[in-house]
Formats: C-alpha cells, structure tokens, sequence
C-alpha cells in the first residue's frame, strides 16, 4: 500500500507541482482513504520527504549501475545525459522551487545526493577520461566536477526560472554541453559527437 501511495505522489508532484496535490488527491488516485495516508505518513511535509527519497534512490541505483559497468566514459556521458533528460522532461519546474521553499528537509537529501554520487562519479569519469585522452590532461578533476555540481544547481536557482522561452532541460543540457565541449580533445568531441549519433537511431 506504502508503494502505491508513493508512486502516485511522484506522479502527481511531477505533474502538477508539490503544493497543489493535496493529500485527498493521493489517497483518492491511489484507491485509499485520507486516514489510511495518515497511518502510513505523518504530514504531507514526511510524504513529500519519502516520495523525494525515492526518487533520487532510484538515481543513485542507475549512476551506480553505470559506475560498476559501464567501461566507456564517452558512452557514460551519453547514458548520465539521457537519464537526465528523462528525469527532467516531464517534470513541473514548479517542484524544484516548492521544495526548496516549503520542504527544506526532502531538499537536504538532494543537496547530500549531490556530494555523495554526483561529486563521486564525475571525478571517476573525468580521471578515466583524461587517462584514455578524451578528456585535456591538464584539468583539474576535482575542480572540474565541482564546477559541473554547481552547474546543476544553478539551473535550480529560482532566479533561472524568469528565463523566457527556456525550461530547465534546456538549461540543463546547455549547460552540460558547453562543459564537455570546454574539457574534450580533439578525439573526446567526435567520439562524443559519434555515440549520441548512435543513441539517436
């Protein structure tokens, strides 16, 4: 019952916004009544809380999966990117700024993401990178994969948001595409430029 509530809560947050989605919604959506939402969560602020859990462990899962498998770093960079993409696409831009308002403890969680699995594989990738020659030998890995880190928050930056005819994806992919391009040799930009022509077919 726990996981239908939570799975219809990501749903609908994604969709609509965290504020909007009452806890009637929920429990109406998932076929259950508002007391049975209360014996499983506390408050609306523990269902947000658990619903964000979930979702970034389920990143963590695939950035693990590609950290223990994934030999290639130009097929990783690809991978990170379509799963960035899938994650953002359909998203209410609206979440990420509610939740940094209104639900300071659920975005906590993402600010230690983001130190534990994000800081950790980019360094990997940049280190493995620079070994095979994809990467400039000169760049710094930690610096570097700092700087990619704040990239992604500030894309989340409330002020990003005035940004007329963008949407955060765009930010996003903008973003990660000028940092490859300012870190690439010669032979990282075409076997870039190669594997995303391939995943596209």
């Amino acid at each position: 019952m726990k996981s239908k509530i939570l799975e219809v809560a990501i749903e609908q947050f994604s969709r609509f916004g965290v504020r909007t989605v009452t806890m009637e919604d929920i429990a109406r959506l998932s076929g259950v009544s508002k007391k049975t939402i209360y014996q499983e969560f506390k408050d609306k602020k523990d269902l947000v809380k658990e619903t964000f859990a979930c979702v970034l462990e389920e990143d963590r899962i695939k950035m693990c999966y590609m950290m223990e498998h994934e030999d290639g770093v130009i097929e990783h960079l690809v991978k990170a990117s379509k799963m960035l993409r899938e994650r953002l696409a359909n998203m209410n831009p609206m979440v990420i700024l509610e939740i940094q308002r209104h639900f300071p403890e659920a975005w906590i969680q993402f600010e230690s993401f983001k130190e534990e699995f994000v800081m950790k594989d980019l360094v990997n990738v940049l280190e493995k990178g620079k070994l095979l020659g994809y990467f400039r030998p000169e760049i710094d890995s930690i610096i570097l994969a700092r700087l990619r880190v704040n990239q992604i928050s500030s894309s989340f930056d409330p002020a990003n948001f005035d940004m007329k005819g963008y949407n955060i994806l765009e930010l996003q992919l903008e973003m990660m595409d000028h940092f490859l391009h300012g870190i690439f040799t010669e032979k990282g930009r075409i076997a870039y430029q190669q594997q995303k022509a391939t995943q596209e077919i």
